[in-house]
């Protein structure tokens, strides 16, 4: 059994699929959190979720890069629908990664300057609660292509067209 776990963390693909909820599940979690800890007015339950807000967005890096090193495998294991949601998948991914990045920075920033600045508190949580609210809608907007590449029972709709940029692969 060992053995067997070993070998699958040294599959990019495998590692893909298992942390690939962090960016999500993760995010949302700790988005209720702070807009609980906002409401409550607790600084310190803010800070706890800020940097939940943090771990769960900087954790798309990890996400992506695996996700990167499986394409070829993938590819390979997919049929042609499931192909053309593998290249959907990943340009949504690749153009929307930086959101993630940027939600890092600023839960890292409403943790740091209240500190210097302690009346900037409430406006950066603000800002992080609907700034993640938007990034879990891009980071649902770029699973919902990932779950469709593998799973036939997911596909209720045609396959998206090639892109071109994909075809060298």
């Amino acid at each position: 059994m060992m053995d067997t776990l070993l070998q699958d963390l040294r599959q990019p693909e495998y590692i893909h699929v298992l942390i690939n909820p962090l960016p999500v599940y993760g995010l949302l979690i700790s988005w209720i959190g702070l807009v609980i800890a906002l409401v409550l007015r607790s600084r310190r339950a803010q800070v706890a979720t800020l940097t939940l807000v943090f771990i769960s967005s900087i954790s798309a890096w990890p996400v992506f890069e695996f996700g990167e090193q499986a394409y070829d495998r993938v590819l390979s294991m997919a049929d042609e629908d499931g192909r053309a949601w593998l290249d959907e998948h990943m340009h949504r991914a690749e153009k929307l990664i930086y959101v993630f990045y940027a939600l890092a920075v600023v839960s890292a920033s409403a943790i740091a300057v209240p500190m210097r600045w302690p009346k900037s508190s409430v406006p950066l949580v603000i800002t992080v609660i609907l700034f993640g609210a938007a990034t879990l809608a891009i980071g649902d907007y770029v699973a919902y292509t990932g779950g469709k590449i593998r799973h036939r029972e997911f596909r209720n709709e045609p396959p998206p067209p090639k892109r071109a940029e994909y075809e060298q692969h």
